[in-house]
């Protein structure tokens, strides 16, 4: 196999950081949960911010985590065909997925791009800050997973493991362990 890039290795460490702050943004939630469920039935308190920093919270964790899973292909899926299939038809596969993981990316960019210059001045209702801030954690997700999908469909094309990088351990026949 051929040696990792130092750009390639440095993705799939930027991205696994993601997955280290997407725990941090769970525990957040959970526990602006736990105070939101005891502000209301112990002080009779409802408290706004907490509900939308927990928002902000899951919309953290899902875009900051999904290149690393994207990455390393354990992505939500059904993979008896490709399990079965030869070496080959698996790697065309698996070339497939990336480009539609890439077009899904580039999509969910310009759609950034479209929405974000006219609604990112709009402040939050309950806490106040510009929504592109509130939403700067999914368009940084949406750029990293356009960047591990690409770095994944050139390694495909180059002959390369595409998810090397990100330590998937598969087995000589290509199957994870």
């Amino acid at each position: 196999m051929a040696r990792e890039t130092p750009g390639r290795a440095s993705l799939a460490r930027l991205v696994q950081c993601g997955i280290w702050l997407g725990m941090a943004l769970l525990a957040l939630m959970a526990l602006l949960v736990v105070l939101q469920v005891a502000a209301r039935n112990f002080l009779d308190l409802g408290l706004p911010w907490a509900d939308e920093l927990a928002r902000f919270s899951c919309i953290g964790l899902v875009f900051l985590s999904v290149p690393c899973l994207a990455g390393r292909q354990v992505l939500v899926a059904v993979t008896m065909l490709p399990d079965m299939s030869p070496k080959g038809v698996r790697k065309a596969m698996t070339l497939i997925a990336d480009l539609a993981t890439l077009a899904f990316a580039v999509l969910m960019l310009w759609s950034f791009a479209e929405f974000l210059p006219r609604a990112g001045k709009f402040l939050t209702p309950a806490m106040q800050v510009p929504n592109w801030v509130y939403y700067s954690l999914a368009l940084t997700g949406s750029l990293f997973l356009a960047a591990v999908a690409l770095t994944r469909v050139v390694s495909a094309l180059r002959g390369r493991l595409p998810g090397a990088a990100y330590h998937d351990n598969r087995d000589e026949t290509g199957l994870p362990i």
